[in-house]
């Protein structure tokens, strides 16, 4: 095995045992969205929480509709923060995902307008989007 073969095997292997350290300890805020998301509830698409995708971790994921959405808490407003959403966003979206953010404060005040703008999103996308290559 070459020296840049294993190196990737380390870097996969961390971001999947990252992911899964983040699902197991997740905030309650993501629990409460993944309770409305999970099992098929939101109109039977399918979401998984905490998907690696490409160099990234998507804090919830629905492949059907190439669907990535993201819950920020307070430090996604500082600058530097805010530079690194918009790096990951425009990666995510040159290969063909969809991003929604949504502040934390956004769906612990008003809930039921978050679920129905990702119905509304992930419906749109999975009627007329091509599927585009997975980095999943």
């Amino acid at each position: 095995m070459t020296a840049t073969l294993a190196i990737m095997q380390d870097a996969f292997l961390s971001k999947h045992a990252f992911a899964r350290r983040l699902r197991r300890h997740q905030t309650d805020v993501e629990r409460k969205l993944w309770y409305a998301l999970r099992d098929r509830r939101l109109a039977r698409f399918k979401f998984r929480r905490q998907q690696p995708i490409g160099p990234y971790i998507a804090d919830f994921f629905c492949s059907d509709a190439k669907l990535i959405v993201e819950l920020d808490g307070d430090q996604h407003g500082e600058i530097e923060n805010r530079r690194k959403d918009e790096m990951r966003t425009g990666f995510l979206e040159a290969h063909g995902y969809k991003m929604l953010r949504f502040g934390n404060r956004d769906l612990i005040e008003d809930m039921e307008s978050v679920i129905e703008a990702i119905f509304v999103a992930a419906d749109d996308r999975r009627r007329r989007t091509p599927q585009p290559q997975s980095l999943e």
